[in-house]
């Protein structure tokens, strides 16, 4: 069985932040689940470019207020808590956050936990 508190995950290497977003890396590839599960602070105020063109994630609003434009239609779909986004077809969009947003999200295949966005929104598929 794996328990952790995510209090532990803060400052250490599993613990990634950015300009725009700060995410603990609560499970990863190294626990063999077959996903990983992150918690996810996007900054108040920022729009991120986001197109996972390697992976699938599910995101599950907990706090704050947002919204996601989907590229290239421009379909923005509001964000709140209780909100769940599923970018089950390699979704590019934009991630905006009005207020300080806290999501969980889970990838398949599983992030290793180093992952950040390239130029063009993505994350590398890590071995």
């Amino acid at each position: 069985m794996i328990v952790r508190n995510i209090s532990d995950i803060e400052g250490t290497e599993d613990d990634i932040v950015t300009d725009t977003w700060r995410s603990k890396r609560i499970i990863l590839k190294k626990d063999g689940m077959g996903y990983s599960v992150h918690e996810t602070t996007i900054f108040a105020g920022t729009e991120t470019h986001i197109w996972y063109q390697n992976h699938l994630e599910s995101v599950f609003c907990i706090q704050g207020e947002g919204e996601v434009e989907t590229i290239p239609d421009g379909k923005i779909y509001p964000i709140k808590p209780g909100v769940l986004y599923a970018l089950n077809e390699h979704d590019n969009h934009f991630l905006r956050a009005k207020t300080e947003l806290k999501m969980i999200c889970v990838f398949n295949p599983p992030l290793t936990g180093r992952e950040v966005h390239d130029e063009t929104g993505v994350y590398p598929l890590i071995d």
